[in-house]
């Protein structure tokens, strides 16, 4: 029900998906960009429904508290203890990828929907660490299209890996451009 009903509000709101997980992944760290506003929520959840991909996503412990924290686990939200584990949120999240035999989290490398100079490298530790692909999701604005990209595992190789990340999301329109910075380019 909620594929069929995520689909009828994206085409109301003329939202197109594209693309999916490959057959077979049932683990990744799907990177979710551009993220500038609090609409990239709500499109990219209901885009997932719609191209059928049980996705989770890191939110603090404490927003599970009645009746919010049974609506939060309801459309995939994961509690992080980020007091315990601030210093150390990579170490969680692999743990919950041994502890799962199906797990795919959606992370906003950006971390916030404000302008940053530089990405947050959690979401690529975590996928290296925990030995599962990640998937590139997309938002975009100017299409009005969400879905996913290319999968890979990343290589170790931090800076060139970014490099074809980043070069993904070049052409991808956020609801902000102004808020939305890509620092690494390949080279000319």
């Amino acid at each position: 029900m909620f594929r069929w009903l995520s689909k009828a509000i994206l085409r109301l709101f003329g939202w197109n998906t594209n693309g999916a997980l490959p057959d077979g992944i049932k683990k990744a760290v799907v990177v979710s960009a551009p993220h500038t506003s609090y609409w990239d929520f709500v499109v990219g959840r209901l885009t997932f429904w719609a191209i059928r991909i049980n996705i989770r996503f890191l939110i603090k412990k404490e927003s599970f508290v009645f009746p919010l924290g049974w609506l939060m686990e309801r459309i995939g939200g994961l509690p992080v203890d980020r007091g315990k584990f601030k210093s150390n949120m990579v170490s969680q999240v692999v743990q919950m990828f041994r502890e799962h035999d199906e797990l795919v989290v959606v992370i906003t490398p950006e971390g916030t929907r404000r302008r940053v100079e530089h990405w947050k490298k959690g979401f690529y530790l975590i996928a290296m660490e925990a030995g599962v692909p990640l998937a590139l999701s997309f938002i975009d604005y100017r299409t009005r299209t969400g879905g996913v990209g290319p999968v890979f595992h990343p290589s170790g190789d931090y800076e060139k890996d970014m490099i074809f990340i980043q070069d993904f999301y070049r052409d991808k329109t956020p609801c902000h451009p102004e808020r939305f910075n890509l620092t690494k380019k390949s080279p000319s």
